[in-house]
């Protein structure tokens, strides 16, 4: 029976049953009574018991189906770090409370079978947990404590609120204070409180630097060290590109070309080339590292890859999609070393649209290598300094940022939204501790690459969607009529407005918002607010265009050494040139294809949230050490239980409710409004307001404000990322960044 038929053979059952004439029966009553034949009865009782387990049906004692006497549900569970829960069952617009003494040791993500007390259905729905129907948390990262011979495992993850008691014997001798990964062996039941588990891994100590973001990595199930196979296959790797492979590639090593990078970026996949033609239109070559030569299909090299689909950069680190022999050597395209690419060398006119293009296998040989300070130096400041150390490649940089700004002309001109947020840079020092942090801008040079590479992956995605072979496309939906909707309310309290039809909005009218804002105090708020509107970019197989570029055509080709589905377009392109994606390849990628980008932005989305969970726990890490100093911050969002405060340096923190101590308060989506016995108090979104820090917690993420007098030594908050002056003048320490790494 299929999943389609079982769901409309149930959904018959449940109209009989919910009959007002019907009366509980028997199977064979039902069969009879639904006209079903002898020989399908099995089929009948496959159904029936798939209500029951449901909790759709109860079988009585005399073995007849009816409604059961408390309404059952299945949903998932969400855990509270006070004891107490929540479930969320599908098509319900509320979830269901669960009491703390009812959770039935339930834990975070757990699937549950739950009955919902039908008298208090005037006010919110209280439930409890009946039986725990899948796990979800088999393997748990926790602080260690020794107890005797035993020990305990305190979860990292708050929703998680039960300890693992872990028995003598099964903590690979882990002492307390340790980090741990736990593999839970016996989850608890009513009458024994604690799961019981093993420890599988020791991550390091508390005291240890690095231990808390590996703590956080592990948590995500972030892969660490390459696996035996993988090294061995490296071993096997080149460290320089033979004469044979260069056979049969187009030679653009004469051609001038350079990479522009951060300055700790080491795994170099893309550089750039640009020259006049003869007809006065540019030649805008994007070279790219052929890994997919040195990473071949179904060898454990690309199994891994696949594994990680994504390299992953927390605060302190970076964890490599490949090998670092692979993404900083025989792939990185080293200044002055040949090396394979798969260059896009495009033709583009005055007014920025690419009139021909031709995709191949190349060989080049990188110039130089530049920094996007370097170069913002010679295209924005004219420094004389760096113009004379890079004399001969000025001219071509000058040209980048002349052919960038009639790039981003045309795509601006069709509804691109650039959602520029500051990023965080957060610095440490030698031991891992914060010491800084600040709002990282993009500048003229980041944005000349960026420009550059959309180019390069709108060209091709276009030139292989016209030939109709099976490709991996980066789409981007449509936002959700009901959300714009909301949107457009919203923005409506600051006199602003957004043009939609039945909920539906062209991307220029986001465009012109965000332009409508820019140097406002609501600025950032109403960017993030309308970024959280949309929907979240993923892979697929269907080219179904990108909202937020406004593009019809885009995939992922610059960056193969990072991402996956860059890597498996490169092999479908390279087939494709050499003519072998026959019917058999085609069929063989058709098949593949679906799964690869489901895999893929699913990983990705797991990447996102550890990174942001490192740069949230390094934020409060930072913050721990300021309680009691005051900062100038603009309020980012107003909710029933208080206020959130955005410092210039990026940090967030929340003013609570039950901190004001005044009578009462008042609250809408943008205003926050106190009335006391003293004095009455008027909030608003995206207002200036002084703040002293009063607490953080790293494990919870939280930071925790009080509104505060404006200091009489205070600096503007436009002149420094800090409000008042900082008597830490001796800080130092490594600046840790990674190349623009932007999810468009």
């Amino acid at each position: 029976m299929t999943e389609e038929e079982l769901k409309r053979r149930k959904e018959t059952i449940m109209a009989l049953v919910n009959d007002p004439m019907y009366m509980p029966m028997k199977i064979k009553d039902i069969a009879v009574f639904l006209d079903i034949p002898k020989t399908r009865r099995p089929e009948l009782t496959e159904v029936l018991n798939s209500l029951v387990d449901e909790g759709k049906l109860r079988i009585s004692a005399k073995g007849k189906y009816g409604k059961p006497e408390k309404s059952i549900f299945i949903g998932t569970f969400s855990a509270n770090a006070k004891g107490f829960g929540f479930v969320t069952v599908e098509g319900m617009e509320q979830d269901i409370f669960i009491p703390g003494d009812k959770t039935g040791n339930a834990m975070q993500g757990d699937k549950v079978k739950i009955t919902v007390d039908a008298e208090r259905r005037t006010r919110r729905a209280e439930g409890m947990v009946l039986e725990i129907l899948e796990h979800a948390n088999e393997r748990i990262v926790g602080y260690y404590r020794k107890n005797g011979d035993s020990g305990f495992v305190l979860p990292d993850s708050r929703k998680i609120t039960q300890t693992i008691y872990i028995p003598a014997g099964k903590d690979m001798g882990a002492s307390t204070g340790h980090k741990v990964v736990v593999h839970i062996t016996d989850f608890s039941n009513r009458d024994r409180q604690k799961p019981e588990g093993e420890v599988t891994e020791i991550i390091g100590h508390v005291s240890e630097p690095g231990t808390d973001i590996l703590s956080i990595l592990k948590a995500y199930e972030i892969p660490g060290e390459f696996p035996p196979e993988v090294a061995k296959e490296v071993r096997s790797v080149p460290s320089s590109v033979t004469e044979q492979k260069k056979t049969g590639r187009r030679d653009l090593r004469d051609v001038q070309m350079v990479t522009i990078d951060g300055e700790d970026a080491k795994d170099l996949d893309d550089a750039v080339s640009l020259s006049r033609n003869p007809d006065g239109t540019w030649h805008l070559g994007v070279h790219i590292a052929d890994v997919s030569d040195y990473v071949k299909e179904n060898s454990a090299l690309d199994k891994e890859a696949l594994n990680r689909s994504t390299s992953v950069y927390p605060v302190d680190r970076v964890v490599p999609m490949l090998p670092r022999e692979l993404s900083n050597g025989i792939c990185s395209l080293n200044e002055g070393e040949d090396r394979l690419a798969l260059s896009c060398l495009m033709d583009i006119d005055e007014k920025g649209n690419v009139t021909g293009h031709e995709i191949c296998e190349s060989v080049i040989n990188v110039n130089r290598r530049m920094t996007y300070t370097a170069v913002n130096m010679i295209i924005t400041n004219h420094d004389p300094e760096q113009s004379d150390i890079y004399g001969d490649l000025v001219p071509m940089f000058e040209d980048m940022e002349t052919l960038s700004l009639l790039i981003r002309k045309r795509r601006s001109e069709r509804g691109y939204i650039d959602f520029d947020f500051p990023e965080s840079k957060i610095i440490l020092d030698e031991k891992g501790k914060p010491v800084d942090i600040r709002a990282y801008e993009h500048n003229a040079a980041t944005r000349l690459i960026e420009d550059f590479m959309l180019v390069a992956n709108e060209t091709v995605a276009e030139d292989y969607f016209w030939q109709q072979v099976p490709f991996l496309y980066r789409v981007h939906d449509n936002p959700d009529p009901e959300k714009m909707q909301a949107l457009s309310t919203f923005i409506h309290n600051f006199g602003l407005t957004m043009r939609t039809k039945n909920g539906e909005v062209h991307p220029k009218e986001i465009q012109k918002l965000l332009r409508g804002i820019e140097g406002t105090e609501a600025e950032s708020l109403i960017s993030r607010i309308t970024l959280r509107s949309m929907k979240q970019a993923r892979y697929s197989t269907e080219c179904t265009g990108h909202f937020g570029l406004a593009a019809k055509y885009y995939c992922h080709f610059t960056s193969p050494i990072r991402r996956y589905p860059d890597l498996q377009i490169h092999r479908i392109i390279k087939e494709n040139l050499h003519g072998e994606l026959k019917e058999k390849r085609t069929e063989h990628y058709r098949s593949i294809l679906p799964g690869v980008a489901e895999r893929t932005s699913a990983l990705e989305r797991r990447a996102d949230e550890a990174e942001r969970e490192t740069l949230k726990y390094k934020k409060c890490e930072y913050m721990e050490s300021r309680i009691g100093e005051v900062y100038e911050g603009v309020i980012s969002g107003v909710t029933s239980f208080g206020m959130y405060v955005e410092l210039p340096n990026t940090v967030e923190g929340l003013i609570r409710v039950s901190e004001l101590k005044d009578d009462y308060y008042e609250y809408s989506a943008e205003t926050f409004e106190l009335i006391g016995t003293t004095k009455n108090r008027h909030y608003c979104l995206g207002e200036k307001i002084w703040v002293t820090v009063e607490a953080a917690d790293k494990l919870a993420r939280t930071i925790d404000f009080l509104p505060a007098e404006k200091p009489e030594n205070s600096i503007p908050a436009e002149e420094d990322v800090y409000a008042i002056p900082a008597d830490k003048g001796k800080k130092h320490g490594t600046e840790r960044k990674h190349k623009a790494h932007r999810k468009q």
